[in-house]
C-alpha cells in the first residue's frame, strides 16, 4: 500500500489520479484478456464445431463488439498527448471508385500570412475518404483541406485542422455507424446480414468491422443510456417489466436464457409533463435482486405484472431505498381469466371478463385527463365495481377446488389484491402495465430474427442501443436522425456537463 502521508500535499491529488488510472486500465486488461480467450475457445475449442454457421458468426459478432467497445474505452482513458492506438486497417483502400463522392472543402480561417506580406497561396491538399451510408444510399465522404504558403517567406503552412470523428482515422462517417446500430437494433438485422447487403453494393465490409463500429459507439452512447436512466429512477412513478434474451452459451454449443429488464415512464395518460422512456438493462437471470439492483435511488410507484421476484421491493430491507409502492396489472388478472374462457368457455371466467370490461370502459373515457379528475372518476365510478369484484373473487375463491386451473387463476388474482387497487388511490397510475410491454415488443422481433446474443456483452450492448431507439421512438423522433446526430455531437466533443441536450428527447431534427 502507498503511504500518502509521504508524498507532498501538492502532490497527493495528481498521484491519486495516475492509481486511479492505473487500476481502471487493469480491469478494462482483465476484461479484454477475458474475451480474447473466449474467441480463442470460439475458433479453437473441441465443442465450437457443434455450433452452425449462424450460431458462430453471432457469437463471433458480439465478442468482436465488446472488445471494440474495452478498446475505446482505454483510448479514452489515456492521458492527453499520449499517441492513439493504431487503428485497425480492415477494408481501407477498397471504397469503389463508381460510389458517388461529395467533397467538403475546409478552408483555414484566414488566408493571410501571418508575418503580413499578403494573401498565401494553394500549395497542395490533403484527402481523405470515410464511408458514408444514408438510408438507401451508399457514397463516400471525400474530406479536401487545401494547403496554403506564402511565396515571399518561409513562414509556414496554413491549414483548416482535420474534422473530429468518433473512429478516429477510420472508415465510416458516424451516420455510416447510426444506419448499422438502426439496422442492428431496430431492423433486426444481424451484422453478417449487413455485410451481405452491403457486398451486393460492392462494398467489402467485413462483419468484424461492423462489430468494431458498434463496439466503439456503445461505449460513447453508455453516458447517455446512464443518464436516461437517471431521469427515469427521479421519477415518482415507473413500469417494469422482463423479458428474455436468449444468449449463446458457446462453451456447451446450446443458448442460455438470460432477460431484459425494462424500467419505463410513460405519463401520457394522465397529461405528465416528464417524456417518456425506456431503458433496458441485461441480466444473466431472472431473479429479484437484479431488479433490486436496477431500481437503486429509485422510490416511488412502481407498476409490474405479478412475478414473485418483485416482492422484495416492498420489504423493509430493500436495497437502495425505501419500499417500494406496488401497482399491479389488471391485464395480467384479466388475462389468467381470459386463458380458462377460451379453453372451456367457462361462465365463471366470463363473469369475471365483464365486470373487468367494466373497469376498462371507464379507463377508456377518462384517459388524457389530469391526476385529479381521474382520480375522482375512479373513486366515485370504478371502486364500488372493483370492490363488487373483490367479493365476487372471494365466493368463488369459497366454491372452486384451488388446484384446479380455474381456482389456480383466482388465487393469482388473490395474491395480487392489494397491488390491483393502486390505481384507485393515485390518478398518476394506470390500470396496467401495456404501456410497458408494448416498449418490449420490439425485443421480441430482434430475439426472433437474430435468434438470439452472441455473448453476454452483447446482449448487454442489445439493451442499452434498444434503449436509445424505444425512447426516440416513443418521443416521436427518428431514429438514424437522432443517433447520427448524437454521434457527430460526441465526435465533436461534446461536454458531459451538457449531456440532458444528447437525450433523445431533446433532439431537435435539422432542416
Amino acid at each position: 500500500m502507498l503511504d500518502l502521508s509521504a508524498i507532498p500535499e501538492d502532490q497527493r491529488a495528481a498521484v491519486l489520479a495516475v492509481l486511479q488510472e492505473r487500476d481502471a486500465l487493469k480491469v478494462s486488461n482483465q476484461r479484454l484478456e477475458h474475451l480474447v480467450a473466449e474467441l480463442k475457445q470460439l475458433v479453437h475449442g473441441k465443442k465450437s464445431e457443434k455450433l452452425t454457421e449462424d450460431e458462430r458468426q453471432l457469437a463471433f459478432e458480439d465478442l468482436e463488439t465488446a472488445v471494440a467497445e474495452v478498446e475505446a474505452q482505454q483510448d479514452a482513458s489515456m492521458p492527453a498527448g499520449t499517441p492513439a492506438r493504431k487503428p485497425a486497417r480492415r477494408n481501407r483502400g477498397n471504397l469503389p471508385a463508381d460510389l458517388p463522392r461529395i467533397e467538403q472543402v475546409i478552408e483555414p480561417e484566414t488566408l493571410d500570412c501571418p508575418c503580413g506580406c499578403g494573401a498565401m497561396h494553394r500549395i497542395g491538399e490533403d484527402r481523405t475518404e470515410r464511408l458514408d451510408i444514408v438510408p438507401a444510399q451508399v457514397r463516400v465522404i471525400v474530406t479536401v483541406r487545401p494547403k496554403y504558403a506564402c511565396r515571399a517567406c518561409t513562414n509556414g503552412v496554413s491549414q483548416a485542422p482535420a474534422p473530429a470523428h468518433l473512429i478516429e482515422g477510420g472508415l465510416p462517417t458516424e451516420g455510416a455507424i447510426a444506419h448499422v446500430l438502426v439496422c442492428k437494433f431496430s431492423d433486426h438485422l444481424p451484422l453478417y446480414r449487413l455485410s451481405q447487403i452491403l457486398a451486393r453494393s460492392g462494398i467489402d465490409i467485413q462483419r468484424s468491422t461492423l462489430a468494431d463500429w458498434v463496439g466503439t459507439a456503445a461505449f460513447h452512447l453508455a453516458p447517455v443510456v446512464d443518464r436516461l436512466s437517471e431521469h427515469l429512477k427521479a421519477s415518482g412513478k415507473l413500469f417494469m417489466d422482463e423479458t428474455t434474451a436468449p444468449v449463446l452459451d458457446p462453451g456447451r454449443g446450446k443458448t442460455k436464457t438470460g432477460y431484459l429488464w425494462a424500467l419505463a415512464r410513460d405519463d401520457r395518460g394522465w397529461g405528465g409533463e416528464d417524456p417518456p422512456g425506456v431503458v433496458f438493462t441485461y441480466a444473466p437471470n431472472r431473479a429479484g435482486k437484479n431488479a433490486e439492483q436496477i431500481l437503486q435511488g429509485f422510490d416511488g410507484t412502481l407498476q409490474l405484472d405479478g412475478y414473485s421476484g418483485y416482492d422484495r421491493l416492498t420489504r423493509p430491507s430493500r436495497t437502495g431505498g425505501a419500499p417500494i409502492k406496488v401497482a399491479h396489472c389488471w391485464a395480467h388478472a384479466r388475462r389468467k381469466l381470459k386463458e380458462i374462457f377460451d379453453q372451456d368457455g367457462s361462465q365463471i371466467a366470463a363473469e369475471g371478463l365483464r365486470q373487468i370490461a367494466e373497469f376498462y370502459r371507464i379507463e377508456a373515457e377518462i384517459r388524457g385527463m389530469g391526476p385529479g379528475q381521474r382520480l375522482s372518476a375512479r373513486q366515485a365510478r370504478t371502486a364500488p365495481l372493483v370492490a363488487a369484484f373483490g367479493e365476487w373473487l372471494q365466493a368463488q375463491r369459497l366454491r372452486i377446488s384451488a388446484k384446479s386451473r380455474l381456482g389456480e387463476k383466482l388465487t393469482y388474482i388473490h395474491r395480487q389484491w392489494d397491488g390491483l387497487q393502486t390505481f384507485l388511490s393515485d390518478g398518476r397510475v394506470e390500470i396496467d402495465s401495456n404501456a410497458v410491454e408494448n416498449l418490449i415488443r420490439p425485443i421480441a422481433l430482434t430475439r426472433k430474427n437474430a435468434l438470439f446474443a452472441g455473448h453476454d456483452e452483447g446482449a448487454r450492448v442489445w439493451g442499452h442501443i434498444a434503449s436509445l431507439i424505444a425512447t426516440a421512438k416513443v418521443n416521436d423522433v427518428e431514429p438514424f436522425a437522432y443517433l447520427k446526430a448524437t454521434l457527430e455531437a460526441i465526435a465533436a466533443g461534446h461536454p458531459r456537463s451538457r449531456i440532458d441536450e444528447l437525450l433523445p428527447w431533446n433532439f431537435k431534427p435539422t432542416s
